[in-house]
């Protein structure tokens, strides 16, 4: 659907830019609404969710700092993540070796089978997708990463 038919718009953009805006913070919104929804069930938010899979990714023991310089959401308050992920057993912490200041994070079993259960979380995003063909994809992640370039 038209982004203006999705927001009510009634008079007409500006001009393609704040047009373009408008559509990335909506689709933005519109996805994480589709993520949050998907995760609710199994009791994990997005950054939670986001945290478990850079410490499936990394294989080793990393620090909070890390965690947080590789999350999406940049803002998040990686400790609190990490401390809530910890609670529910989806993750280990140990003060680091090489600075006790530091500490060192790991997923755990536990945290590993949490993200087979959500593996179908890969079918999700594919389907949120299957309007668009491969090529259409690659155009899309282009133009983001051209957007993005311009600092």
């Amino acid at each position: 659907m038209e982004i203006e038919k999705e927001i009510n718009q009634v008079r007409p953009f500006k001009n393609e830019y704040h047009k373009a805006t408008v559509n990335l913070v909506f689709t933005h919104n519109w996805l994480q609404t589709q993520f949050k929804n998907f995760l609710k069930p199994f009791d994990c938010t997005l950054q939670q969710y986001n945290v478990l899979r850079i410490l499936r990714g990394a294989k080793k023991p990393i620090s909070t700092r890390c965690i947080r310089e590789r999350m999406i959401e940049k803002m998040a308050d990686t400790s609190r993540l990490v401390e809530r992920l910890s609670t529910k057993g989806w993750v280990n912490r140990e003060a680091s070796p090489s600075d006790k200041r530091l500490v060192d994070v790991t997923i755990s079993d536990e945290g590993l089978n949490f993200l087979e259960l959500t593996k179908a979380m890969d079918t999700y995003i594919e389907t949120l997708y299957s309007n668009l063909n491969n090529e259409e994809l690659n155009q899309l992640n282009s133009l983001l990463n051209k957007l993005r370039a311009k600092k």
